[in-house]
């Protein structure tokens, strides 16, 4: 759906941040459309989990709490561990992983390397060549992506100059046909990012 697509993109190029309220006239004027195609790409986008809607705020940006972050972090984790384990065991080509750290490296704002960062994870999961499992990741694909947009928020000059170097490293991990040593890898690359932004919700009183 072309407007859900375009507000989703507004969103995670960060013009609409967590918490900004979407209003329908204001989004129907914006993107020269109805307000019909409007409502149904926002209801699209809080199935989606990127915006929420309360009677007496509106429709705004999903903001993360703590425990929207503990859930992704753990349901993102246990998907994630059965494609690295996948991944190693059957030796899956990696070209396609490889190529995203290319890209990653040549990433000149945080919001391109957090498209980088999503890509590679997607390659991830193409490459455990499990269709049932890439389906589950892309329920949660967006909800992650958001999560990523937030840390950016958080820690945007680390996260710029390190993700290339750190992706690298789990490529070679993966390559390295140690599912025990891949597993472990990829698991402290997600708890550096979910100690983060769990630091940054505490502190803003969730």
């Amino acid at each position: 759906m072309e407007v859900a697509d375009n507000i989703r993109e507004a969103i995670f190029n960060g013009a609409y941040s967590p918490g900004s309220s979407l209003r329908e006239v204001e989004l129907s004027a914006t993107l020269e459309v109805s307000r019909g195609p409007v409502r149904e790409a926002l209801l699209l986008l809080e199935r989606e989990g990127l915006v929420r809607s309360e009677w007496h705020r509106g429709t705004t940006v999903t903001t993360l709490t703590t425990e929207d972050i503990a859930e992704l972090h753990s349901l993102r984790g246990s998907l994630e561990q059965l494609a690295v384990e996948r991944v190693v065991t059957n030796a899956a080509d990696l070209s396609i992983v490889q190529d995203v750290v290319h890209v990653m490296a040549r990433a000149h704002t945080e919001h391109d390397m957090v498209r980088c960062d999503i890509a590679f994870h997607d390659a991830v999961y193409h490459a455990a060549g499990h269709s049932r499992l890439t389906l589950a990741w892309q329920a949660i694909r967006s909800q992650v992506h958001l999560l990523l947009v937030t840390r950016i928020g958080v820690d945007a000059e680390h996260y710029l100059a390190h993700m290339p170097v750190e992706h690298q490293a789990l490529v070679d991990v993966l390559r390295g046909g140690d599912v025990e040593d891949a597993v472990a890898m990829f698991a402290e690359h997600r708890r550096h990012a979910f100690e983060i932004l769990t630091a940054q919700a505490q502190s803003s009183g969730d």
